[in-house]
């Protein structure tokens, strides 16, 4: 067993530990304030924690296997988050050829691109050549209804559920100097400090939470829970330099960044939602939604981290 791996599972370990004692104040909190399941604050905890359960041991499953277990379980959350946001567009019968453009070629093209460390195309992929793509194959159909609309829409599910997420396992290809073999860890970072951010926000705003921030779109998050939250996680991030090639407060500074990317990326989605007239993305895992609502937050941060990342050792 590598170093990076060990190290991956003193992490896995530790926030196993973590759940276990969020489980039982769950299980606790329920059989006193909520037994017949009428507390909606203990029941929406209860459920976060057991998503949580599915993902750490789905991701930290995938992250064991290296480069290839990355890939494929990060060109798996965008098939299924690609699919959960054009499920919300106004798509018509002229947009068939360009959605399976987008789903059979784009996609796994660009997850491709990133398992050979093709930095050069798979950084413009989406955002140049699919974004040109896209129109010219919707208009061979000659259907010209919002056209405009309709092709935007599609050009956009793909930069969040494609070009944004691909740069989570991105993150395997990076030279870093005294760093090599360790990169692996640079994604339970991420994950970690985002998604960390997201739970101590919520908590946060519960306890002390009153001034709204964006009360149309997103009424439970407040200044209180985001002041609250982001100095958390980076407190978090602090914590765990070890993971990555930083110094503390190096470390602490990338997460405050990433953390108000996620906070952004997660209004932004908010945003998408209430225009669709949703709450939720989809319904896969429970308390959480979709896959797109548990990407919301790392879909920002992570081609922000990437290249922070990445340009950071180069110049240097």
């Amino acid at each position: 067993m590598t170093e990076h791996q060990i190290d991956l599972l003193k992490l896995l370990g530790g926030l196993a530990a973590v759940l276990v004692a969020a489980s039982l104040v769950g299980h606790l909190l329920q059989r006193r304030l909520s037994p017949d399941g009428s507390n909606a604050v203990v029941e929406n905890l209860n459920d976060r924690v057991n998503a949580w359960w599915v993902m750490i041991i789905l991701m930290g499953g995938a992250l064991l296997f290296g480069r290839m277990g990355a890939i494929l379980l990060f060109g798996f959350a965008s098939f299924a988050a690609l699919r959960e946001f054009v499920t919300l567009t106004d798509t018509r019968r002229g947009d068939h050829w360009a959605l399976a453009s987008a789903f059979f070629l784009v996609l796994p093209l660009q997850y491709y691109l990133v398992y050979i460390d093709w930095y050069g195309l798979y950084s413009i992929l989406v955002p140049v050549y699919a974004f040109l793509l896209m129109p010219i194959v919707s208009a061979l159909r000659g259907d010209t209804d919002h056209f405009l609309v309709r092709v935007a829409e599609v050009q956009w599910a793909l930069m969040i559920c494609v070009f944004c997420v691909s740069h989570v396992p991105a993150l395997l290809t990076l030279q870093i100097p005294g760093y090599e073999g360790r990169n692996l860890l640079l994604i339970a970072f991420l994950v970690v400090v985002v998604q960390s951010s997201d739970v101590l926000q919520y908590v946060w705003g519960k306890l002390i939470g009153r001034t709204k921030i964006a009360p149309k779109l997103s009424p439970s998050k407040t200044v209180e829970g985001f002041v609250g939250g982001a100095l958390s996680a980076t407190l978090v991030g602090a914590a765990l330099f070890w993971m990555t090639p930083f110094t503390p407060v190096q470390a602490g500074l990338l997460s405050f960044v990433i953390v108000l990317m996620g906070f952004f990326g997660g209004l932004v989605m908010s945003a998408i939602k209430r225009d669709r007239g949703v709450k939720d993305w989809g319904h896969l895992i429970a308390g959480h939604g979709g896959f797109i609502d548990r990407l919301d937050s790392v879909i920002f941060s992570a081609p922000i981290f990437f290249h922070l990342v990445r340009y950071w050792w180069s110049l240097t």
